[in-house]
C-alpha cells in the first residue's frame, strides 16, 4: 500500500489512503459483529464512532434507501411509544430502545456505503466470514472443553461461541456458510480448495450449537441457493455443475455430522434436540400456546407494553419476532416492521436474477434474510446485529441497481441524441 501511494500524485495518494482506511474500518466493524456477549457490545462502540465520522464527512442516504430509513424510524418510534407504558425497569427499557435505534442506523449505514462503493460488499462479506470463523472456533473449542475455562463458550452443553445464546450463533453463521457454498458451486478449483476448510469449521460450529432453527435455516438456504443458481442460468453445463456441487455440499454436511456423532455426548444431545417438538414447545402454556395467548392479548394493547414486558406477563420471552414487535414496539412498530420486511423481500426479489457484479452477494443475503423471516416465527430475531447487516446489504444492492438503471438511461439518451460521452 505504501509503495503504491508513493507512486501516485499527492491528491490521488490521499484518496487511496482514505479508501483503504474506510475499508479497514468497515471490515473491523463487521468482524466485531460476531462478539456479542452482552449489551452494549464492542460492536456498538466501534460502529458508533465510525458512523459518527461518516456523518461528519457528509454521508449521503440514497433515495432508494429512504423507504427503509423511514420505516425504521417508525419502528423505533413505536418502541418509544411502548416504553411509555412501563412503570418499572425504565433504565433497562431505555437502553433497549437506544440499542434498537442504533442497530437501525447501522442498516442505513451499510446500505449507504454499499450504494457509494460496491466494493464494500466484498469487505463486508470478508469481515463477516472472519468473525464467523473466530466465534465458530471458540464454540468448537468450548464444546470439546479443549482447555480449562473454555466452557465459557458453551451454554447448556451447546456451542455458543462469542454470543450469549447458541440460537444466535447458528443463524449468524448462515451467511458465511451460504456464501462459501456459492463459491464451491460456482468458483474455480483454487477458490474451492481455499473455501472448504473454512466451510467445514463453520458447519461443525453450527451443528454443535444444536439450534433447531439454525439447522432448519441451513437446509432451507442451501436448497434455495441451489434452486436460485439453477434457475438463474440457462446453460445446461452450468446447471449440471450446480446439481453435482449441491450433492457434494450435502455430502460434506453429512460427513461433518457423521464425524461429530462419533462422540457419545454429541450423539445424546443430537437425539434430544432433533425432535421436532420439545416439551417446552407443545406443553400447556408452552411456546405455541403462549404465542396464541400473546396475540389475543395484543389486540387490547395498541400502545404495546414496552421492551421485556412480555416475559413478565407470560413468564417467558415471546420467542417470536412478530409478538415482540407488537409488545415492545406497539401496533405502529409492528406495522412498520411488517411493511419493511415485505418491501425488502419484494424489492430484493425484483432484481435478484439480474446479472450484475453484486448479484452473488445479493442472492446469498436475500436467501438468508428470507430464512430469518421464517425462523422469526419461533425465535426472537430482534437486536441481532447481523439481521440489520442483511437489511443493509439488500437495500444497498437495491440502491446500486437503481443507480445502474439511471446510468443506463443516461447513456441511452446520449446515444439517441447523437452525442458521444467525453472521456475525462
Amino acid at each position: 500500500m505504501t509503495d503504491i501511494a508513493q507512486s501516485l500524485p499527492p491528491a490521488a495518494a490521499n484518496r487511496a489512503l482514505n479508501a483503504y482506511l474506510a475499508a479497514a474500518a468497515v471490515w473491523i466493524g463487521v468482524f466485531l459483529s460476531g462478539f456479542v456477549l452482552s449489551e452494549p457490545a464492542p460492536y456498538e462502540l466501534i460502529m458508533t464512532g465510525m458512523i459518527g465520522i461518516w456523518i461528519m464527512l457528509g454521508m449521503v442516504i440514497p433515495r432508494s434507501v429512504m423507504a427503509m430509513f423511514v420505516l425504521l424510524i417508525l419502528f423505533n418510534a413505536g418502541g418509544v411509544i411502548a416504553t411509555t407504558q412501563l412503570t418499572e425497569q425504565l433504565s433497562d427499557a431505555v437502553l433497549y430502545v437506544a440499542v434498537s435505534a442504533f442497530l437501525a442506523l447501522t442498516a442505513v449505514f451499510y446500505a449507504s456505503v454499499i450504494a457509494t462503493k460496491r466494493s464494500m460488499l466484498a469487505i463486508i462479506f470478508n469481515g463477516w466470514t472472519a468473525g464467523a470463523v473466530v466465534t465458530g472456533l471458540a464454540g468448537i473449542v468450548g464444546y470439546f472443553d479443549v482447555f480449562p475455562g473454555s466452557d465459557i463458550f458453551t451454554l447448556y452443553g451447546r456451542a455458543k461461541g462469542m454470543f450469549a445464546d447458541p440460537n444466535v450463533l447458528a443463524p449468524y453463521l448462515a451467511l458465511p456458510i451460504l456464501f462459501g457454498m456459492h463459491t464451491v458451486m460456482t468458483g474455480r478449483a483454487r477458490q474451492i480448495v481455499l473455501t472448504l476448510p473454512i466451510l467445514m469449521i463453520l458447519l461443525l460450529a453450527l451443528f454443535l450449537s444444536f439450534s433447531r432453527a439454525g439447522w432448519g435455516l441451513l437446509i432451507v438456504c442451501t436448497v434455495l441457493l441451489a434452486g436460485g443458481l439453477f434457475l438463474g442460468n440457462s446453460s445446461g453445463r452450468f446447471r449440471l455443475r450446480i446439481v453435482l456441487m449441491t450433492v457434494f455440499a450435502f455430502t460434506a454436511v453429512a460427513a461433518v455430522v457423521i464425524v461429530a456423532l462419533q462422540f457419545d455426548a454429541v450423539q445424546d444431545l443430537f437425539v434430544q434436540r432433533a425432535r421436532l417438538l420439545q416439551d417446552y414447545d407443545a406443553a400447556r402454556m408452552g411456546r405455541f400456546e403462549r404465542h396464541w395467548a400473546g396475540y389475543v392479548k395484543a389486540t387490547e394493547l395498541p400502545l404495546g407494553l414496552g421492551p421485556l414486558a412480555f416475559g413478565r406477563l407470560f413468564g417467558e420471552d415471546p420467542h417470536n419476532i412478530w409478538l415482540k414487535s407488537l409488545y415492545a414496539y406497539s401496533w405502529l412498530g409492528f406495522a412498520a416492521y411488517l411493511t419493511l420486511v415485505l418491501l425488502t423481500l419484494g424489492g430484493g426479489f425484483r432484481i435478484l436474477f439480474r446479472h450484475r457484479p453484486w448479484q452473488p452477494y445479493l442472492l446469498c443475503a436475500y436467501i438468508v434474510f428470507l430464512g430469518h423471516v421464517l425462523i422469526g416465527n419461533v425465535i426472537d430475531t430482534d437486536h441481532w446485529r447481523h439481521f440489520y447487516m442483511l437489511l443493509g446489504i439488500i437495500w444497498g444492492c437495491i440502491a446500486l441497481e437503481a443507480r445502474h438503471m439511471r446510468d443506463a438511461q443516461k447513456r441511452k439518451m446520449v446515444g439517441a441524441a447523437g452525442f458521444e460521452p467525453t472521456t475525462p
